[in-house]
């Protein structure tokens, strides 16, 4: 996944490109039926005081909850007419700094990337990923169903099923991969108390390398089609993770 570092060089036109309008709703019990609702946030942290002092401030609305599979449209969080000025490296720039915190993430990756995402997800839409903490790790459930990937607790998604919430939710904007030969990821935490910003980033980062990597595909193409092969103790080996 292509990672693009902030340049403090912006200018403060560059901020109009996001608007403050995200809506999520308040409901995290269910996949469907959530009510939407918008909640005002703390000031911003204090490392985006010095970009403010460079003419460049982050003011915008975050919620505590929002509806899977109905993300907002592209064109509902930013100027696409503006954003079509900027090169694929401003825009990706600006669009991890809008989403940094507050239980968002942003991330980018090239179009071809996301084609070949595409197609392995297709034949193997699901996978298991460790997430490592402190003594031991607590196993992800993920579905790969693109425009989306979906991330519940395993545990959870043993009980309940298709029921089951998700922690994370993932989509995969493609308005700019002709373009800019760039796609825009949005991660919405549903649930904050499970997971960190810092998880949520690493989580999405993990299950797409499994899916763009050809030696780990091999174990999300067990895991799918020759579930009796499939060893768990694998993917751990693969993450330099010990087993437990």
């Amino acid at each position: 996944m292509q990672r693009i570092s902030s340049r403090l060089t912006r200018t403060s036109s560059l901020s109009t490109l996001l608007t403050h309008t995200i809506k999520r709703s308040s409901n995290t019990h269910s996949l469907k039926n959530a009510n939407l609702q918008k909640q005002q946030e703390p000031a911003i942290p204090g490392h985006f005081l010095k970009w403010g002092s460079l003419g460049f401030i982050r003011t915008s609305r975050f919620a505590t909850g929002f509806t899977p599979l109905e993300p907002k449209p592209l064109d509902s969080i930013m100027d696409i007419e503006r954003a079509k000025t900027k090169s694929p490296e401003d825009l990706a720039s600006i669009w991890d700094d809008y989403h940094l915190g507050r239980g968002h993430i942003g991330a980018s990756m090239k179009a071809k990337l996301y084609q070949l995402l595409v197609l392995r997800a297709a034949d193997c839409k699901y996978f298991v990923v460790p997430l490592w903490r402190g003594s031991g790790y607590t196993t992800m459930f993920a579905q790969v169903q693109t425009p989306h990937m979906i991330f519940t607790g395993l545990e959870d998604y043993k009980s309940r099923g298709t029921q089951a919430s998700p922690y994370l939710t993932v989509k995969y904007y493609t308005d700019f991969a002709e373009s800019k030969d760039l796609v825009l990821i949005r991660g919405d935490i549903v649930f904050t108390s499970k997971l960190t910003d810092e998880e949520a980033e690493w989580l999405v980062e993990t299950a797409q390398s499994f899916y763009l990597n050809d030696a780990r595909y091999k174990l999300v193409e067990q895991f799918n089609k020759q579930t009796r092969d499939f060893e768990f103790k694998d993917v751990l080996r693969s993450l330099n993770m010990p087993i437990m």
